[in-house]
């Protein structure tokens, strides 16, 4: 794959130093070393080519003395036994991915569904024991809420056959652009893999560019999409069948009864979350906001590395 134009610059010495100490900082709250293209692509703040990445990772003196290599992974020092953690989580997800793309294929038959997309660990082979597989869908304008009613019956089927799926993040294809923008939220779309070939994955990088102000190496090529679905299909008749004004009332109803419970559940744990027409963001842990707090932390342990 070709690097972006942009990574043709010579980035200062000083600069991409402080930007590759930090994008390890990121991944060490993951417990997961990174390749040197890897580091390329998540680069926080700075466009660089891995050739300018891995100059400085053998040469500079500075960087080496937080830095250090097991095999083909680079990690900060000390931290060395993270290259068996990715060994092990890699076999753990490569399980996984399976049982993701087969219920993925389900919900993506179903009416209003323009994307799956897997987010969370899985995306890296980062997934420990137990955990859930976390989906990011696209749906049809006004009908956001009848298709999570849709979605939950193949997450209750999942359930009783062992598997954990956690579709925590619907967003209606009229409203792209997402509201949280953060290092936490541009990773997790640039890290997304998308499980249904369709124009909407191309769409929603596009209304996301700023995932750019953090990771400018992060978005890989455009993919291509499929056409339009055939108007006989039997998921296209139950949509259009579905959208009509009829249902208007039950997916208000659906809407106002999620809703109610959703921010009752939100006084009690708080988190990230969002609830309208055209959003269902539930992370109710408030993960990336922990996430993004510790990193704070980490950024001034090594204030002095990264002056």
């Amino acid at each position: 794959m070709r690097e972006p134009a942009t990574a043709t610059a010579e980035p200062q010495v000083g600069t991409l130093r402080r930007a590759i100490l930090s994008t390890l900082l990121y991944a060490d709250l993951f417990d997961y070393p990174l390749t040197d293209s890897e580091i390329r692509r998540y680069l926080i703040g700075e466009a660089a080519a891995t050739s300018q990445v891995t100059a400085l990772l053998d040469g500079d003196a500075g960087l080496r003395r937080h830095v250090d290599r097991t095999g083909d992974w680079v990690h900060l020092t000390q931290r060395s036994h993270l290259a068996k953690v990715r060994r092990d989580r890699a076999a753990m997800s490569a399980d996984l991915w399976p049982i993701a793309r087969h219920f993925g294929a389900w919900i993506a038959r179903l009416p209003f569904v323009r994307l799956v997309g897997v987010t969370g660990a899985l995306v890296m082979n980062n997934a420990t024991v137990g955990d859930d597989i976390d989906l990011f869908i696209l749906v049809q304008p006004g009908r956001l809420w009848l298709c999570r009613l849709f979605i939950l019956a193949i997450v209750r089927f999942a359930g009783h056959n062992g598997t954990t799926l956690c579709p925590n993040f619907l967003l209606s294809t009229d409203h792209l652009r997402l509201s949280e923008r953060n290092l936490f939220t541009a990773h997790e779309i640039a890290q997304m893999v998308p499980l249904t070939r369709t124009p909407w994955y191309d769409a929603f990088l596009e209304a996301n560019g700023w995932v750019r102000d953090f990771l400018p190496n992060a978005f890989a090529e455009k993919r291509t999409g499929e056409g339009p679905l055939n108007p006989r299909s039997p998921k296209s008749v139950a949509t259009r069948l579905l959208s009509t004004r009829l249902f208007d009332p039950l997916e208000r109803w659906e809407m106002e009864r999620k809703v109610r419970r959703f921010r009752a559940r939100q006084e009690r744990e708080g988190g990230s979350v969002a609830f309208s027409v055209h959003e269902c963001r539930g992370h109710f842990a408030a993960h990336d906001a922990r996430i993004l707090a510790i990193y704070s932390d980490r950024l001034a342990a090594y204030a002095a590395a990264l002056s």
